[in-house]
């Protein structure tokens, strides 16, 4: 309760703010002879400003209390405050005994110079210590891009080069070292990984699982939504790029060059060499232009309760990605919420031990569907026939399966497919000319690869 009253700190704060300034201006007004008749309501002014600064005072200590802020700035914002109460008292209390004009103008000065001191540093709690200047900067924060040009592209580093300032252009303003909404704070690599007050932030090499992006990916009216909804928001490019660093371990020191790059995100490399990265949004090619109509709230419901993760594949769009890897039971109850959702489900990830033959003919319908993975399931080759009908289908994962080239056989009608995992299968070296032959544009991918050695490796393990 004490948190939510510090809550109205905002609405108190404007008061003392004008009264004062109000009060000081009657001052000096009051010394002319024609506006004399000012004097009997100045002492009400200075009261009523000195009592509302009080207020301020309270709220705004309830409310550095949530932790949000960083700790030398509200202090400094907080005594500054004090001290226009205090003061504020002593002119009031001046200005009833003492006639002398010098010394009231004077405290009245200082007042409204402590009065502007702690808005300003109150401002820069809530906007960031540069939300007087930014305008004059880059108009990255204006909602252009959050990334500068990157020249020479695969020899720079990811996160110094491209994820930092995205994170400085879109999250610092709560997330920062003045700022530190929900704990979380973005600046720094050991804030970054230890997360905010509901736990990671990032999951390496999860994108999907990591809270960042599942916030960033809500409906923009969600009130959990990142960036919230009146601040510049991430492009299409920016999203991707982030979700490809997540997925590629979130590493702070690794190179473009170091990681994997597909096709899109090669494109999205190339515009930010161009300096394009505001200007071009990704086309994501697995996403259907056609929109689908939103879920029932009470469905999803059903999932989460599951143990079911389910989100937007984007901003902006109904399309659902689904995640099977926690999910408590493979039943025919969880079969039928995947028919519920069968044109909405674009991406699905049956990473499960309990996922069978019969789990995938509840997929049979899901026309929509572009990625799929199956990796460590108990799928045959028998019910891959259930998947023969998915013609939107690009990315097929069956890695850790018992998956043959009997099974493959009945996917020759997938034209889309690009990219096939087929690494700890039943699929044989013998196998992969067959593959080619019947499915002649998917990559396969078989795993177990070696990658040498170079100078600047170690095996030598280090205690921190």
């Amino acid at each position: 309760m004490l948190e939510f009253f510090g809550r109205f700190h905002p609405v108190f704060v404007h008061l003392p703010i004008g009264i004062l300034l109000l009060g000081y201006i009657c001052i000096l007004l009051s010394f002319a002879a024609k506006f004399t008749n000012l004097k009997p309501a100045i002492p009400i002014m200075l009261l009523l400003g000195a009592f509302s600064a009080v207020i301020s005072c309270i709220t705004g200590y309830l409310l550095a209390n949530g932790g949000d802020y960083d700790g030398k700035l509200v202090s400094n914002h907080q005594w500054m405050g004090i001290s226009v109460a205090v003061l504020s008292f002593v002119l009031w209390i001046v200005y009833q005994k003492i006639k002398s004009k010098a010394i009231l103008g004077t405290i009245a000065t200082v007042l409204i110079a402590l009065v502007s001191i702690t808005g300003h540093l109150g401002g820069s709690l809530t906007h960031g210590s540069d939300y007087l200047t930014a305008p004059l900067k880059s108009d990255s924060k204006k909602g252009g891009a959050a990334i500068p040009p990157i020249p020479n592209v695969q020899e720079a580093f990811v996160y110094q080069n491209a994820i930092q300032p995205l994170f400085q252009n879109r999250c610092y303003s709560c997330h920062g070292s003045e700022k530190q909404k929900g704990k979380l704070r973005l600046d720094q690599q050991d804030y970054i990984l230890k997360g905010g007050k509901n736990g990671h932030t990032i999951v390496r090499g999860k994108a999907d699982d990591s809270e960042l992006m599942k916030r960033i990916l809500l409906p923009l009216s969600d009130e959990d939504h990142m960036a919230p909804k009146e601040k510049p928001q991430l492009t299409a490019n920016e999203i991707v790029l982030l979700k490809w660093w997540i997925d590629n371990g979130a590493d702070f020191k690794k190179k473009f060059k170091d990681l994997h790059q597909p096709d899109n995100i090669k494109t999205i490399l190339i515009s930010l060499q161009k300096g394009e990265s505001g200007a071009e949004q990704a086309k994501t090619s697995d996403i259907p232009a056609e929109e689908v109509s939103a879920v029932d709230n009470k469905i999803l419901k059903k999932f989460t309760d599951a143990g079911i993760t389910v989100f937007p594949v984007a901003q902006n769009t109904n399309y659902l990605s689904v995640n099977f890897v926690n999910a408590q039971s493979m039943g025919k109850d969880v079969l039928d919420l995947i028919k519920s959702i069968e044109k909405q489900l674009l991406w699905l990830k049956l990473e499960n031990h309990k996922v069978n033959d019969q789990t995938l003919t509840a997929i049979k319908d899901c026309k929509n569907l572009t990625r799929l993975n199956l990796n460590n399931s108990g799928i045959t080759d028998a019910g891959l026939a259930s998947l023969k009908d998915l013609e939107q289908l690009q990315t097929l994962s069956l890695v850790g399966t018992k998956i043959t080239m009997k099974g493959i056989n009945q996917l020759k009608k997938l034209k889309k497919l690009k990219f096939l995992y087929v690494y700890q299968t039943g699929i044989t070296k013998g196998d992969l000319a067959g593959i080619k032959k019947i499915l002649p544009k998917v990559s396969l991918d078989t795993g177990n690869y070696k990658v040498p050695l170079v100078a600047q490796d170690t095996v030598v393990v280090k205690v921190p």
